[in-house]
């Protein structure tokens, strides 16, 4: 009787040793989609933007997996855009939103709100009617198992959240959004990028007054107001670690913003960085306490 115990125990070795060799002879996450037949946009999108390698590592991700009928939704346009080298970063920020670190089963995903992910940004998870929802996407196969993560088929590609998104969400920024409009920014700061953005909050706009906010609101005044908000704006993405170690950076205006870290505290421009790295899907918000106005000005 106490043989088989002895025997069960010593089984678990092997049977550990078999799993761990089935897993590893599975091919990758990218070996699946190229050989599956219904991926070549996912395919050439992850080869043009320089994550095919890795994506075959060890991981292990988990991949919201986009179809080329869910990729056709965009538009040849859109796609072939999308595939130019000049537009490597966004396509790297839309694909990396469409994947997961950690190896996240059908069973977890649908207990779950959301996912961070390698993006950087949250992606909504919603389940009804026994159906899931990721970012919007319907979930039409799941749990495609390679050695390096799993893979779920989703109907269409998913856009991480804007500059212009992840600022309404906050809801600290109406001020600035309403001046974005005013100036006409707000649909480049929307669809371009990437950029990263000195935000000022509402409370950062309430030191210039209200009258001076009403006066720079009004549309004779676009030209200047416009001034002011790209002096906010530096080209590409510059995460904290990045600014601190510059003295200063260009604008898209063409001004230049000074850089100081006083302690551990980031200032630009004379404001200092209250939020750092609020990452969106076409760059980052560095949040700051003040408005930051162009000598010119």
């Amino acid at each position: 009787m106490k043989l088989l115990p002895l025997i069960s125990a010593a089984l678990l070795p092997l049977t550990f040793a078999f799993a761990q060799d089935d897993k590893a002879t599975k091919p990758t996450i990218v070996q699946i989609a190229a050989d599956a037949g219904t991926f070549h946009t996912l395919v050439a999108a992850v080869k043009a933007a320089g994550l095919a390698e890795t994506l075959s590592g060890p991981g292990p991700f988990t991949v919201f997996a986009p179809t080329d009928e869910a990729f056709a939704k965009l538009g040849k346009d859109t796609i072939d855009t999308l595939l130019k080298p000049e537009n490597k970063a966004k396509l790297q920020s839309i694909l990396t939103y469409h994947v997961v670190a950690g190896e996240v089963p059908a069973a977890k995903v649908v207990g779950l709100k959301s996912a961070k992910t390698v993006q950087g940004c949250e992606v909504a998870i919603s389940v009804a009617d026994g159906k899931v929802k990721v970012g919007g996407a319907n979930v039409v196969k799941t749990d495609i198992m390679g050695k390096n993560g799993v893979i779920h088929v989703i109907d269409s590609v998913i856009l991480p959240p804007s500059l212009v998104d992840v600022a309404k969400q906050a809801g600290a920024f109406g001020t600035l959004l309403q001046a974005a409009v005013a100036a006409g920014l707000a649909d480049t700061l929307a669809k371009d990028g990437p950029f990263t953005v000195f935000a000022p909050t509402d409370a950062a706009f309430t030191k210039l007054g209200k009258d001076t906010i009403t006066t720079l609101l009004k549309p004779e005044n676009k030209d200047k107001l416009a001034a002011i908000l790209k002096h906010h704006v530096v080209a590409g993405t510059v995460l904290a670690a990045d600014a601190m170690k510059l003295k200063e950076a260009t604008t898209i205006a063409g001004t230049k913003l000074a850089l100081k870290v006083d302690g551990k505290t980031l200032t630009v421009g004379g404001a200092n960085v209250v939020t750092a790295n609020v990452l969106a899907g076409n760059g980052v918000i560095h949040v700051v306490d003040t408005v930051i106005v162009p000598a010119s000005n």
